[in-house]
């Protein structure tokens, strides 16, 4: 029931129809991304830390801590995922820019991407690991993005360039919300853990009590359609 398959497509014979799990995790993915949006703007890792060491500290003001009104959020990867997360960021006065592989009405294509990049203030990764998205997010991705940009990574951690995220969030040009690492489970000691301005959940983005309700609906509805003869629904076609 996952909505990315990169780790089962070599297993599946040809002939066989292989569904992934899209719209199951639509709500608790994008409530992450807000989430993660909100504690970066408002320090919230800060206070945190400040609160596990008994101290009263103002981030908000020492920091410049923010509100998300009027910031530019690029969602790279426009499926149930990313329309689901532009939902939820719409009332916050968020101007929203759609990017993704197959362009179309009001989505831009993935080679705009160096020119839009620079205006963005969160750049939210939204795509399936392909052979084609497999480290994307290199330094020059990175290099393009504007100085201070949050970057948020529920997808998947190989589409990243670990080693360019560090470089980048070492020199406090870039900040990261990541639910995801290459390599994952992230080791302990890895210079992410302690790298500046980074926040990291473990792979669980997705995962909520009302996850296995949804799923199990969409499996019925599944052996409905194959009984019937009805064409299923999330055949993945190419990787995704």
């Amino acid at each position: 029931m996952a909505a990315g398959v990169d780790w089962l497509l070599d297993a599946i014979p040809a002939g066989v129809s292989l569904c992934d799990g899209a719209g199951v995790h639509d709500v608790p993915v994008a409530e992450w991304v807000v989430m993660t949006m909100l504690a970066a703007a408002h320090n919230l890792p800060t206070y945190v830390g400040a609160q596990r060491n008994g101290r009263w500290h103002r981030a908000g003001i020492d920091a410049g801590g923010d509100d998300l009104e009027g910031t530019t959020v690029l969602i790279l990867g426009y499926g149930s995922i990313g329309r689901a997360v532009e939902a939820r960021l719409m009332p916050f006065g968020i101007k929203v820019l759609r990017v993704a592989r197959h362009p179309r009405e009001g989505v831009h294509a993935v080679t705009e991407l160096a020119a839009l990049l620079p205006d963005c203030d969160v750049v939210v990764i939204l795509l399936p690991l392909t052979a084609e998205t497999r480290g994307l997010v290199d330094n020059r991705f990175l290099s393009a993005m504007k100085p201070g940009a949050l970057l948020v990574n529920p997808a998947r951690g190989a589409i990243v360039d670990t080693e360019a995220l560090i470089t980048a969030v070492r020199a406090g040009r870039l900040r990261a919300a990541l639910d995801v690492t290459d390599p994952e489970p992230l080791p302990e000691g890895h210079p992410l853990w302690s790298a500046p301005g980074v926040l990291i959940t473990p792979h669980i983005a997705g995962s909520v009590r009302k996850l296995s309700d949804r799923a199990w609906r969409l499996i019925a509805d599944q052996v409905r359609r194959y009984q019937t003869g009805t064409a299923l629904r999330n055949v993945v076609v190419d990787g995704y």
